[in-house]
């Protein structure tokens, strides 16, 4: 079953109202309207983009313990997800498929990364829940996700959704500014150059992890 195929599932039983799933059928068309407009802004076609040249970062992993782009790429490529947080179903799905493709990532000698503004304990949370043997990255205000153009903020009326349904970002993210990162994943080469880059504002559309093997197959050919 592909990635896309499980968060379409998730998506029907969603807004069926299936067991566990009981959320009042008006908030649909709010979430809908929020993620229509981060469409039409336009913001996906500024980010940054494959040929383009990757901000070097250094975030702390769960732990504590700060892990360094450039110390990454000195290694091989660097595949980066963009994760909102431990609270989105969505993220966690993907989250667990790429783990499933991890064997294939570190045989074309890449290394995989969550970047999430979430606290170093969701963190955790998260990656005891999705069984993660790759670390989410503690990215503080969405600093990193701005570098790259995916940060974006929250609307008034999605804030008070997000407050009547208890999802409150402040607190998942340590952080008073209520944005999130666009969901995007990035292959970046050792020279510091996106080979690959997939940016979709609705956080229900998410691409396949064996989608990057041939991109990892190139770089290792031209290493």
């Amino acid at each position: 079953m592909t990635l896309q195929s499980k968060l379409d599932a998730f998506k029907a039983d969603f807004r069926g109202g299936k067991a566990p799933y009981f959320a009042p059928p008006e908030i649909h068309p709010i979430m809908e309207r929020a993620t229509a407009e981060l469409v039409a802004s336009g913001q996906a076609g500024r980010a940054l983009k494959a040929g383009d040249r990757a901000p070097a970062f250094i975030l702390n992993d769960p732990e504590g313990k700060p892990v360094s782009s450039d110390d990454l790429l000195s290694q091989g490529p660097l595949i980066i997800s963009f994760y909102r947080g431990v609270w989105c179903p969505y993220c966690n799905l993907e989250l667990q498929a790429l783990q499933e493709t991890l064997p294939q990532f570190q045989a074309l000698g890449a290394n995989l990364v969550a970047i999430s503004p979430q606290t170093a304990a969701n963190s955790r949370k998260a990656q005891r829940q999705n069984k993660l043997a790759f670390p989410i990255l503690s990215d503080t205000h969405n600093d990193v996700a701005a570098a790259f153009g995916l940060r974006f903020a929250l609307p008034d009326y999605l804030i008070d959704l997000y407050q009547r349904l208890k999802n409150d970002l402040p607190a998942f993210n340590d952080d008073p500014a209520w944005t999130l990162p666009m969901p995007a994943r990035y292959v970046i080469g050792q020279d510091a150059v996106i080979a690959y880059a997939e940016v979709n504002p609705d956080y229900t559309r998410r691409p396949e992890p064996d989608s990057m093997l041939p991109i990892l197959q190139q770089l290792l050919a031209a290493a």
